[in-house]
């Protein structure tokens, strides 16, 4: 079956001299591993493409039994070059592709988190400000979106206790905006250290929770390096 379809890049290795292997989250069939002929070859032009938080319009054989699809053809949707000239936007952009790879599985579309990813990766190349509130939103919609809606009234959990969200002195209405509105509703409040710690704590201990191997996450400690 040829598949086409918008992707995200997630993540890319070396197969051969010549080839690599890409892990992308698309938005027809999910999170999909594809092998690109040739991509490592100087004059290949494929090989740019495939860079974490590239967004891509791709063309695959897709078979069921197979491990890997193989790539036909590849193209820009759209580029973010602000991006990459952000050690900020970088990381946290970087952050955003690795959650997603660690919490959506193989073959299971999920057209409202893929829309919500491109919104957020475009939020972070256009803005120059609130990234964190801009991270933290798109890890509620994901919560939400995979059936783990957070309620930060609660707290307990069977062998958890989570800090309290609203520790903060803005925390509460941060949290609530973020909870309820979007991008473009963005809370115009300003964000403390208290309020970073509270909401980053609960958020990431809530996704521990709820999905195994978050822990492992290296771009959450590098956002807590750059932060401080």
């Amino acid at each position: 079956m040829i598949v086409q379809t918008p992707a995200i890049v997630l993540k890319s290795f070396p197969y051969s001299e010549t080839s690599l292997t890409t892990r992308c989250f698309t938005r027809e069939m999910g999170k999909v591993n594809l092998l690109v002929r040739g991509a490592r070859r100087k004059k290949a032009p494929l090989a740019a493409y495939f860079q974490p938080t590239n967004y891509l319009d791709l063309i695959f054989f897709y078979k069921e039994t197979r491990e890997l699809q193989t790539i036909s053809k590849a193209g820009f949707v759209e580029t973010w070059p602000r991006i990459r000239d952000d050690l900020k936007k970088i990381t946290y952009s970087l952050a955003a592709i690795e959650l997603t790879d660690k919490t959506v599985t193989d073959h299971d579309p999920h057209r409202d988190l893929f829309d919500k990813l491109v919104e957020t990766l475009r939020a972070f190349n256009a803005r120059s400000e609130q990234l964190n509130l801009v991270f933290w939103h798109y890890e509620i919609q994901l919560l939400k979106i995979l059936g783990f809606q957070p309620d930060f009234e609660k707290r307990d959990f069977p062998g958890l206790r989570l800090p309290d969200p609203y520790s903060g002195p803005n925390s509460r209405i941060i949290l609530n905006s973020l909870q309820k509105g979007t991008l473009e509703s963005l809370p115009k409040v300003t964000v403390t250290a208290r309020d970073r710690k509270a909401i980053s704590e609960y958020l990431s201990l809530y996704l521990q929770y709820h999905f195994e191997g978050l822990k492992e996450l290296k771009s959450f400690s590098v956002i807590k390096q750059i932060l401080t």
